[in-house]
């Protein structure tokens, strides 16, 4: 879901006897979902640009009037960044920035980053007292299960990194990447969310059939960005480039793999419900976060130091937040109500 720098000049092609064409930039369209036969709708301005955007889907409002962020000045950095955010994740699809004061050059710089952080925002105007954005995602192209099955390989590229990491003892070359993709989908899962819980035929289509999934829904992203936070965090840590122990080191990588594969499997058992799996599942997270808590009180005082004790801690954690996960996965196959588990007596 990376958006890419496409080349800005495009050759004109002949297309059937009388008309021309020019292709999409290749990032744009993968941003914006389209597939071949979906339709695109273009504005001319005055001075003959054209602005293209995917058509609305019928049934969908489209005409809603911009969120409005009004101010004399922003002087606080982070403030617009976060304004942005939260009005992309709560499913405004226009948010226009007005200010007395011309924006400073760090505030735009702000602006155009958060707006680059955003899957599917781009700038549609700007001027030295007024900024618009527009987002172009139509919400019935992105699952829920596939947006959480994508935050799955993001987490799991989070664990092979913090292996590299340990192996090479230097800094991180993928960290930023792999956090701005992350904050993307979560951003996006939130945003789908809110709008599915306006709209219940919205929900049915990206995967929540019944109403009622939505709460589990909240659970299972909030999981997720819970995970996402420790490993960002503690690949951090490791990058920071402090000398480790060896032996310190080992305790930590021996959690890894497992922590992949508990990863994977609660995702999988959660967008795929098997109770037998499920219970499964929430077994094997219990007795991971259970050894890595004992494995982080028996590590010696100077891997507080290293940052190997708040990785392991951090570990600890993300297995606890897998386990909340198969609990949901439970509970949905639970509801099917179409498996029988038979418990041995004592």
């Amino acid at each position: 879901m990376a958006w890419g720098t496409p080349n800005r000049e495009r050759r004109v092609l002949k297309a059937g006897h009388s008309s021309i064409a020019v292709t999409l930039p290749k990032p744009w369209a993968e941003a914006m979902n389209l597939r071949p036969g979906d339709s695109i709708v273009f504005d001319q301005n005055d001075d003959g640009t054209l602005f293209l955007k995917p058509a609305p889907v019928p049934g969908l409002s489209s005409g809603a009037a911009p969120y409005l962020v009004q101010a004399h000045s922003f002087d606080t950095p982070g403030i617009l960044e976060r304004l942005i955010v939260g009005a992309y994740r709560v499913g405004h699809d226009a948010i226009e920035i007005r200010t007395d004061l011309p924006l400073v050059p760090e505030r735009v710089e702000e602006l155009l980053q958060a707006a680059r952080k955003l899957l599917g925002v781009s700038v549609v105007a700007q001027e030295p007292n007024r900024v618009l954005l527009q987002n172009f995602i139509d919400p019935s192209k992105y699952g829920l299960p596939q947006l959480v099955q994508r935050m799955k390989m993001i987490l799991v590229a989070f664990v092979d990194e913090i292996e590299a990491v340990l192996g090479r003892h230097g800094r991180s070359r993928h960290l930023p990447t792999l956090i701005e993709e992350a904050n993307k989908v979560l951003a996006l899962l939130v945003r789908q969310l809110v709008l599915a819980c306006r709209d219940w035929s919205l929900a049915r289509r990206i995967g929540s059939p019944d109403p009622r999934q939505l709460l589990e829904w909240r659970v299972v992203v909030h999981s997720l960005g819970e995970v996402s936070e420790l490993l960002s965090s503690t690949l951090t840590t490791l990058s920071g480039g402090r000398p480790r122990a060896s032996e310190d080191e080992a305790v930590l990588k021996e959690f890894l793999p497992e922590l992949r594969l508990r990863l994977k499997a609660s995702v999988e058992v959660l967008v795929r419900p098997s109770l037998e799996a499920a219970c499964e599942a929430f077994s094997e997270t219990a007795r991971l976060h259970d050894a890595a808590g004992t494995a982080a009180q028996s590590l010696p005082a100077r891997a507080r130091k290293t940052g190997i004790y708040e990785a392991t801690v951090a570990l600890q954690r993300s297995a606890g937040c897998l386990s909340l996960l198969s609990e949901v996965a439970i509970d949905r196959a639970v509801a099917a109500g179409n498996e029988t588990v038979l418990v041995a007596a004592a």
